[in-house]
């Protein structure tokens, strides 16, 4: 029996799907591996002990914090590089940095989106290059959202953009889907997550799996809210987590930047 061979949609939505793995892998070269988001200090304050503690720390922070900021924001930038729509993405990484409680988190923000800037112009993939992502049938025009590919006519980043809008960027210029962006966020963003316990709390691997199969179903609950909040219901409520990245600023022993 012969099989036809793969049309362009189907190559460029096997494309999108590669590049969104790269976007979230553990290797990106961004220095992801280094923060805490305040993780470390809620261990030496003895808040989170062990697995079950963990589990409900994440789902605090899953259910308070992403799906009411970084999610539906990273939505809402996805919008704004389709559309061009250079004041609404500086309007939104200016509310993202308004939103960071601590010194920490808000530096974790500012040099991981530094650090995805620097791979990116090393790649030719800031908004403004020429080149394309992969070989499309046609280009882009400029009455017309982004497609599959970077657009010489994209809006220029936001000074010192943070890694929100970098991640948004990135996803739109790789082709890859709204929703799809929005769970491979939330995705890197649990795995690093359990990285951290692995390395600074006595968590096995199997216990981070039993972990990831507990929290893979609230990733998706947290998507579907966060794309049905309006903006006046946006904003974190963690005042745990802000009060642990705090005290991790003063630490005296930590594995992490924050």
């Amino acid at each position: 029996m012969r099989t036809e061979s793969p049309g362009h949609e189907g190559q460029s939505g096997d494309l999108a799907l590669l590049g969104l793995l790269q976007l979230v892998s553990p290797a990106l070269p961004i220095g992801a591996f280094a923060f805490s988001q305040g993780l470390e200090s809620a261990f030496e304050l003895g808040w989170v002990s062990d697995e079950a503690s963990l589990g409900d720390w994440l789902e605090g922070v899953l259910d308070d914090g992403l799906t009411r900021c970084e999610l539906p924001v990273l939505a809402r930038l996805h919008v704004a590089w389709s559309e061009r729509d250079g004041e609404a993405i500086g309007e939104w990484d200016a509310w993202l940095a308004a939103n960071r409680e601590t010194a920490e988190l808000a530096a974790e923000d500012a040099r991981l989106g530094a650090s995805l800037t620097r791979l990116l112009g090393s790649l030719d993939r800031l908004p403004g290059s020429t080149s394309q992502v992969y070989s499309s049938q046609e280009s882009p025009s400029r009455d017309s959202p982004l497609q599959d590919g970077d657009s010489p006519d994209a809006p220029m980043l936001p000074p010192g953009a943070g890694y929100v809008t970098l991640f948004a960027w990135t996803a739109k210029m790789r082709g890859v889907p709204l929703r799809q962006a929005l769970l491979g966020f939330a995705w890197a963003w649990l795995e690093n997550q359990l990285a951290v316990a692995c390395k600074a709390l006595p968590l096995g691997h199997t216990a981070a799996q039993r972990l990831v199969e507990r929290l893979r179903p609230l990733l998706v609950t947290a998507v579907d809210e966060a794309l049905s909040l309006d903006d006046d219901e946006l904003g974190p409520a963690l005042p745990g987590l802000a009060l642990a990245s705090a005290l991790h600023e003063t630490q005296y022993s930590r594995l992490f930047r924050s």
